[in-house]
């Protein structure tokens, strides 16, 4: 493995353990990586070509035991929104490779440039996706379908006598991307927005003096 591919890692690897574990962003990051489910790769592609990501989702796909992949770009040049057409053009390209409903992964764009320009739950998700590289998330569908379902209740052991249907467990009916938005919010607002901002400041400038020491210029500062 190149010295940037291992910087690369462990700077990305700060961000998923500090930010979306420390912070529990995403409802089941920590538990899919603790057994064995989630992978890395990074892409030292310098141009916008779906290829290598197309080849790295049909390997992946044979892999079932694999719910989410990382993606990581330290080389690609492309500024947020260019970045987020990228990925919008790998779904499409994806999509035409599979038949219909067999599309595998669903994949969502983290980028460092991304700014708060509004404190709504849906407007805040590519503020809390500035990942230290630009970074593609693929998350297995079949993961998202059931966790669209909300988490399991387990079993119940009721006393008839005092049984009410009240109080069974109500499930949030709300999409889950709704869901998980909301919640985040509600996160970055008990923590307070400046406080994620120097979380997030300090691992970019852990990435900066990492890539700098390799002679590799960084893109995103």
């Amino acid at each position: 493995m190149s010295a940037l591919r291992e910087e690369a890692l462990r700077v990305y690897r700060r961000y998923q353990r500090e930010v979306v574990e420390g912070l529990n962003l995403c409802p089941w990051a920590e538990r899919a990586r603790l057994d064995g489910h989630v992978t890395e790769r990074v892409l030292l592609q310098r141009d916008p070509d779906h290829a290598p990501s197309l080849q790295v989702i049909a390997e992946l796909d044979a892999k079932p035991e694999i719910e989410i992949a990382l993606l990581i770009f330290p080389q690609l040049p492309l500024e947020l929104r260019e970045f987020e057409h990228f990925v919008a053009g790998l779904r499409e390209a994806d999509e035409a490779q599979w038949p219909l409903g067999g599309v595998p992964f669903a994949a969502a764009a983290f980028h460092p440039r991304a700014v708060r320009g509004s404190d709504a739950p849906e407007r805040l998700i590519p503020y809390i996706r500035r990942s230290p590289d630009p970074t593609i998330q693929l998350v297995r569908r079949t993961v998202l379908d059931r966790m669209r379902q909300g988490p399991a209740e387990g079993t119940h052991f009721i006393d008839i006598n005092d049984f009410s249907f009240d109080d069974l467990p109500r499930p949030d009916q709300r999409p889950l991307r709704e869901r998980i938005a909301k919640n985040n919010a509600a996160t970055l607002i008990d923590l307070g927005f400046e406080r994620f901002d120097a979380l997030i400041e300090d691992i970019l400038r852990d990435r900066d003096a990492s890539y700098e020491k390799l002679g590799e210029s960084t893109r995103w500062s």
